[in-house]
């Protein structure tokens, strides 16, 4: 297809988002990333984008990335900046040094003046204060400012991915900028009439017994089957393979149903080695849901104690007590599913299991953005 837009991608971690543009014709002709793990990982992706691998604060890589898509006809910036400092999954700390980096994106813009800007993060976005130049403002006030009088914004900038065909919650807030020249309005496409269910998107795949941090030995007494489901696993794809967790937390979350924390549980519950139950959030050490998407993936998705990223997992009598399959989080080859990457995602040889998952829970659902850019295209 011949290439219709040329992007550059700013705070661009690993390309998540960019797994399905090239296909309908938007060339990410520029990347920019601070981290160099991050940036071999993209380079190895997209071999054909330039990725400038450096500190956007500073004036002269910032000023080096527009002097390059101004050569290269960059038309478009797409932009997500770090929102740890105001995600719900982490501290919410309203000082966060990060808030502040939506700033620079806005100064490429400015000087860029592309036809076309996607600006992505998370909802509290909407009520996060940055400070420019002695004065603090919203973001959302802050970028209709400085971008309001040459750009149009979109009306509704909350957007979830399960209503795009994304087995996965995630809910994101996404401003969509078209220059005023251009008589272009980009708004979020139509929602889809059906969610994609959990069941729908891995309940085919192979069950899978985790590895136990205490070892294989310990492993085959609590699960006899374990190396047989591994090696069905691994028929399917070489990441989808055992976890590895903490036996204690492994034998709580096998007392835990579908969609239940195992904080609720009456008698396998979290507890510290006096046996004094564990104070957590609610949805901690708790499954998903088979009947819905699952729920937002975090960077932390391969802890189990960590926000609901447990296996659902199916009932099974052993003994005569009711136990549950699958007490682990997802595999990396599940993680592709429920983020909508693609399955034979070209993740380096190099890269570690921690990492990968760090990235892919960082990322926007692509699906999502390619059907975002879609609509877009279409009025073109």
């Amino acid at each position: 297809m011949k290439n219709k837009i040329k992007a550059v991608s700013l705070f661009a971690n690993v390309g998540v988002a960019e797994a399905y543009l090239k296909e309908i014709g938007i060339d990410v002709v520029v990347a920019n990333e601070i981290d160099e793990k991050r940036s071999k990982f993209y380079e190895h992706l997209y071999p054909h984008t330039h990725m400038v691998c450096g500190d956007i604060t500073n004036d002269l890589v910032r000023d080096g990335i527009v002097k390059e898509c101004k050569e290269k006809g960059v038309d478009m910036v797409m932009a997500t900046p770090p929102c740890q400092g105001m995600s719900i999954a982490g501290n919410m700390n309203p000082k966060d040094e990060r808030n502040q980096l939506v700033y620079y994106a806005v100064d490429v813009i400015l000087k860029l003046k592309p036809k076309f800007v996607f600006l992505e993060n998370v909802p509290r976005t909407l009520v996060t204060e940055i400070e420019v130049n002695g004065e603090t403002m919203l973001i959302p006030d802050y970028l209709k400012k400085v971008l309001g009088v040459e750009y149009n914004f979109n009306n509704e900038t909350l957007v979830r991915a399960m209503n795009h065909g994304v087995p996965q919650m995630r809910q994101r807030n996404i401003f969509l900028l078209t220059r005023k020249d251009l008589k272009i309005k980009w708004e979020f496409p139509e929602e889809e009439p059906k969610v994609v269910t959990l069941k729908e998107a891995i309940g085919d795949l192979p069950s899978l017994d985790p590895l136990l941090k205490e070892g294989k030995e310990e492993t085959l007494k609590l699960f006899p089957d374990y190396e047989k489901k591994r090696l069905a696993g691994l028929a399917v794809s070489k990441w989808h393979y055992p976890p590895k967790h903490n036996k204690m937390h492994v034998i709580w979350m096998m007392h835990t149903p579908s969609g239940e924390s195992a904080t609720n549980n009456p008698v396998y519950y979290p507890q510290k080695k006096n046996g004094e139950r564990i104070v957590a959030h609610y949805n901690h050490y708790r499954r998903h849901n088979w009947d819905k998407p699952s729920r937002t993936i975090t960077q932390n998705n391969g802890v189990i104690s960590s926000l609901c990223c447990v296996h659902p997992g199916r009932p099974y009598v052993k003994d005569g007590e009711t136990l549950y399959s699958d007490p682990r989080v997802f595999s990396i080859y599940e993680l592709l599913i429920v983020s909508s990457l693609p399955t034979d995602w070209n993740i380096p040889d190099w890269a570690d299991e921690a990492f990968i998952r760090h990235v892919i829970g960082e990322g926007i659902p692509p699906l999502l953005v390619k059907r975002i850019m879609e609509n877009l295209l279409n009025k073109i």
